[in-house]
């Protein structure tokens, strides 16, 4: 009993440093479009192949929380603890010109419980997108020079509850309920940099959002031999709609030779017009092949509707975006003693996307090669408890270096800390 208490007490710190660091940043350019970068619903052991999501249900001889496709959970067996922290180093280029960022946080918090041998349930907080980012370009009129400076900043969590069950021998389905909320600032500034008396001009414009978001899934699985399995999986995501509040502030201002504010005065202000946000319908879906406890490959194809996406009943003339992934995972052997080598999770992957970006009629595609670490450690003296910290990197590059567009190449991070243990059920002693 004091394990078990040991083990909330860790769950409930870790909730609270969630609670004031949950929301996820980044420094992309391409941030600004539709409701800013899209984290994914998925942890370091599935990033580091990859993405796959679809067809995973227990990688391996730990229980695993794959959210991005709830009928997975039907396959834990035991009570599981997870949760991470991510980070980006972000490397911009345009024009000859180049920047670096790097940003971190917190970035999951999820829990499972089995309710039955066939079945079990699903809840936590994720980042759902995240919004930053700052760019000046620089133009003449006459001899008159004015930059146009552009920035963004917040980011929409994600609470859900989910339950997966199977049914029969083959087939399992699940579903996530969630809540989709945060916040979102946008900037827009004309300034004249070299003119000290003439007024610049910024719209502010500040978003409060909130609204269900839904998912679903079903895998198929069957063994093709005493050890090899075959899953075949899919999973999509439905939004009834947002619920969108957004106020407008227009300010002049002067600025002093160090380029601080040193006068302002609101021109025009528009307090929390109400209206919505209708996110696409996404799909994906996807096969594993698996020798128990040995190595596992798999891919994924992911389409999304974003021709559909429409804030304030306008269509923000987005593309349908779609993307392929592959990945592997590797354990040499699992029952070694002699050689920890031999039992780390070794896992490889590659993923292409097409975004729902097009600009001066560029297609935006993202690609990234990816790897990680699974590394068990000690299990508990009594051998109810399990542990294991899951590591991912994605290297990676968005947009090309042409048209005046912004490249972007960059290293993801993701750390987790996976804990399995087998609370809630009775025991048995001889």
């Amino acid at each position: 009993m004091s394990r078990i208490f040991k083990n909330l007490v860790l769950i409930f710190v870790v909730s609270g440093s969630f609670s004031a660091y949950a929301q996820t940043t980044t420094s992309s350019a391409y941030s600004q479009f539709g409701i800013g970068s899209l984290n994914g619903s998925l942890l370091p052991q599935s990033r580091a192949m990859g993405g796959i999501s679809a067809g995973l249900r227990k990688p391996g001889s730990y229980n695993n929380i794959n959210l991005a496709n709830p009928a997975s959970y039907s396959a834990i067996r035991l009570t599981t603890f997870d949760v991470g922290l991510s980070s980006e180093y972000l490397s911009r280029s345009r024009a000859g010109d180049s920047e670096t960022d790097f940003t971190g946080s917190l970035s999951h918090l999820l829990f499972a419980v089995p309710v039955s041998k066939k079945s079990a349930l699903s809840f936590g907080l994720i980042p759902f997108s995240s919004l930053g980012f700052q760019s000046r370009d620089r133009s003449k009129l006459d001899s008159t020079t004015i930059d146009k400076v552009y920035g963004g900043d917040g980011g929409l969590s994600k609470f859900y509850l989910g339950y997966g069950v199977q049914l029969g021998n083959h087939l399992s389905v699940g579903f996530n309920a969630g809540y989709v909320f945060g916040k979102l600032e946008t900037t827009g500034s004309t300034e004249f940099p070299y003119d000290y008396t003439a007024y610049n001009a910024r719209k502010q414009e500040n978003s409060s959002i909130g609204g269900f978001n839904f998912d679903y899934g079903l895998q198929y699985f069957t063994n093709l031999s005493p050890k090899l399995k075959l899953t075949l999986g899919y999973s999509g995501s439905y939004s009834p709609s947002l619920d969108l509040e957004r106020s407008t502030v227009v300010t002049r201002y002067l600025k002093s030779g160090e380029g601080e504010d040193v006068a302002s005065d609101t021109t025009f202000f528009n307090e929390a017009a109400k209206s919505t946000i209708k996110l696409p319908m996404m799909h994906t879906a996807g096969f594993t092949i698996e020798k128990t406890n040995n190595w596992l490959i798999g891919a994924d194809f992911k389409y999304g509707q974003w021709k559909d996406y429409e804030e304030a009943g306008k269509n923000m003339g987005l593309q349908n975006s779609y993307g392929i992934a592959v990945g592997t995972q590797i354990t040499p052997d699992i029952n070694s003693v002699g050689s920890y080598l031999k039992v780390i999770d070794y896992r490889l992957g590659f993923r292409y996307d097409k975004t729902y970006m097009n600009i001066k009629n560029t297609d935006i595609n993202d690609m990234a090669i990816t790897l990680g670490f699974g590394f068990p450690l000690q299990a508990s003296p009594t051998r109810t408890t399990f542990y294991k910290v899951n590591f991912s990197a994605e290297l990676g590059q968005r947009g090309p270096e042409s048209m005046s567009l912004v490249r972007e190449r960059y290293v993801n991070f993701s750390l987790g800390f996976t804990l399995n243990d087998q609370w809630f059920r009775k025991y048995k002693f001889d």
